[in-house]
Formats: structure tokens, sequence, C-alpha cells
């Protein structure tokens, strides 16, 4: 395999409900990207895409063509993900295996969603296909409820009161409102207490409302290239260094490891196998907080913390900016928000950006040279996990 790196990445603000199309979004973000890896759209060979909900959002269906002809790639293959809300790390790990391959020099990859104009009946109705369709969602079990559920097998599985675990799931989502708070690119950009968050209204017990991330609109692009063909276009090459995918069925199919979600033990192996190196090297980390119990139980399965411990660790800063591991200082999909065909692609954007020591100041994980990214789709039917390191 060639080595890859990641040349240039763009993300749109996150936003709720607006008025631009999905083509549109897309264009606005990939334009970004084309631009700032210093080539024109005329030297990508290929699109891949992720995008879970056009045809019910906007009636469109095939997006991936009608965005590479309006990005000015007529003619090139253009693929679409979906992997709900991993569409957009399937698309870049396909991306960066086709490079690696040596079929293409220049490939574009990343993601777009429109979840908040569809509005909350029609988000959740939808979100919730991704579900088993047979048995969970008719028994009304819709996210909210499924990592509801997690919590308190949580709680029991690890002797962890419900009340201490509700103060630490707080800690988590107050720690990424913070960073959110110093990310242009986020939705939503205000400050919390702990008290906030336990005061807010119930969602699913024992969720509250600043447990849940939001829907949210917008897209992320990443141009990745072999080395070869790049080596004159960046001093700052980001080397995708490991990439790692698993599935799993139903929640009943996975009744004997919840709330361990099985299928990120595998893919997050595989991707620290292909990288040589284990969760003890990783520096920063955009992982999957959907819901803030997301957050502990990802955290864990990734191996930066014993299982049952990931609550007290973050309220002892160990998960925050200058702690063991830096997690999500973009703001996670709490803060930054959840557009879920391009959560991967924006993720993949906010951990080259770390490496090239390129956001604000207020949220920059110092001497970072090593970023891992962290994308479920579904109840674990999806798992995605890729790692970058820094070239230079």
């Amino acid at each position: 395999m060639r080595n890859v790196i990641v040349l240039g990445v763009a993300q749109t603000k996150f936003t709720g409900p607006q008025q631009k199309t999905g083509v549109e979004l897309f264009a606005e973000a990939s334009s970004e990207a084309i631009a700032a890896s210093r080539i024109t759209p005329a030297d990508i060979q290929a699109l891949f895409l992720g995008n879970a909900l056009g045809d019910f959002c906007e009636g469109q269906g095939m997006i991936q063509a009608f965005i590479a002809q309006n990005i000015g790639c007529p003619g090139i293959p253009a693929n679409k993900y979906d992997g709900a809300c991993a569409s957009a790390s399937m698309a870049v790990r396909d991306a960066f295996m086709w490079v690696a391959s040596g079929q293409y020099d220049f490939v574009l990859a990343g993601g777009v969603e429109r979840a908040a104009t569809m509005g909350t009946p029609l988000a959740t109705r939808t979100f919730a296909m991704f579900s088993d369709s047979r048995y969970e969602f008719p028994s009304g079990v819709t996210f909210p409820g499924v990592f509801a559920m997690l919590a308190h097998l949580y709680a029991k599985r690890y002797d962890v009161p419900l009340k201490l675990l509700k103060e630490q799931m707080a800690t988590v989502s107050v720690q990424s409102y913070r960073h959110g708070m110093h990310n242009p690119k986020a939705q939503m950009q205000k400050e919390v207490t702990v008290e906030d968050v336990l005061s807010s209204f119930t969602v699913a017990t024992p969720l509250q409302l600043h447990d849940c991330c939001p829907f949210s609109d917008g897209a992320a692009a990443i141009v990745l290239a072999s080395e070869k063909a790049a080596e004159k276009l960046t001093d700052k090459p980001v080397y995708v260094i490991g990439a790692g995918q698993a599935s799993a069925g139903p929640l009943a199919g996975q009744k004997d490891t919840l709330p361990r979600i099985y299928s990120r033990e595998l893919s997050s192996k595989r991707a620290y196998e292909m990288a040589g190196i284990g969760p003890e090297d990783v520096d920063v980390c955009e992982l999957h907080d959907c819901f803030s119990i997301a957050s502990l139980i990802a955290s864990e399965s990734l191996g930066f913390f014993d299982y049952g411990t990931s609550g007290d660790a973050w309220m002892k800063g160990e998960a925050d900016i200058g702690g063991k591991i830096a997690i999500n200082p973009s703001g996670g999909l709490k803060s930054k928000g959840h557009p879920i065909g391009a959560t991967g692609a924006a993720q993949v954007y906010e951990i080259v950006r770390q490496l090239r020591e390129e956001v604000e100041s207020e949220r920059q994980v110092p001497g970072a040279k090593i970023g891992m990214t962290d994308t479920l789709g579904g109840d674990g039917g999806t798992l995605v996990n890729m790692i970058f390191k820094r070239g230079w």
C-alpha cells in the first residue's frame, strides 16, 4: 500500500435549519477543501460521499452524481455511502483505501446532511430507521431510548449509582459546551453548568436535554492524496496510518456485551493494528458523543480508560485538553452539531487541524502528534475508526 496524506480539509458551519440544498452545502465545503489543497476540480479523480437522508429531506436521491457535476468534476466515479451517522467515515475510509491501492492520486471524500431542516418528528423517525425495523422501532425504541437503556445497563454492570452517573454525564456535556464556545464552526456556542444539565427536561430517563446532541445541517470535505502526488503541495502532511471498520446486527444480538459496543472494539483494534500503535499513543480523539453516556462507553471501548471508570476520569479532567487524552476539543456532536452524513468527515477536519496546530488557541491540544476519529452508525450497526499522524 502507498502512503496516503490528507491534503485539504473544510467544513461549513453546522447550524439549525437553513435554505441551502445538500448540493450547495457540499459544494461550499468541497470548493474550500480543493482550494486549500492547491489543486483544481479537474485533478479530482473520484468522489466518495456520505449522505443518509437526502431522499427523505429533499426528495433528492443519488445526490453524489449531482454534486460531482456541480463542483466541476463531471464524469468522475461518484459513490454514496449510507452507514447512518458513520456515512462520511465510510466514505473517507474507502477513499483512503483507493488512494493507498494506487488506483487514484486525488480523491474527494466527505458528507452532507440537512437533518435539522427535516424537523424533530420526521428526523426522529428517519433516524430510527437505522435500528432494527422489525422489532426495535415498533417497540418505541428511538435512539434516545437506546442510549437511556445503555445508561441504566452501565450503572448496573459497573455498580455506579445512577445519581453519580448523571453527574458524570453532566460533566461530559459541560466540557463539550466549553470547547464548542471557542469553535466558530460549532452550532451551539454557550456555556452550561452541571446544574443546568441536571435541571434540563427529561428526554428519556436518565437522559436530559443537555445530555443529547442536536439535529444539524452541514457539510465537510476532505481531499486525500498519494504521498508522491502531494509532495510539492504541502509542507504539513498529515498521514492516514490506520483505518478500521466493523458491523453488528440488532440490539438483541449484542445483548451479551452491552453496554460495551463490540463492533467498536473490533473496529478500533483493526485501526490500531494497521497503525502499529496503541491507545496510549493517541494525543487527541474526536469520538461519537451523540449522548453523554455514549462518550463514557466509547472512551472505554477505545482503550483510553478502564471499563466503568471513564465517568470518574472526566470529573478529574483526564479527558480534557491537558489531561491523559484530549477528547472532542471541537465540542463534539453535543456542541458542534450532528449532521449525520457529514459527521465523520467533520471529525477528520478537526483532527487534521489539531495536528497542524490550526485551531483556536483556547482549544488547541499542545504538541498533538497522533489523532483518532470514532464514528458510530445506528445502535452499533456500523463503526469506523481512523488514525492520523503528523508528518513533519
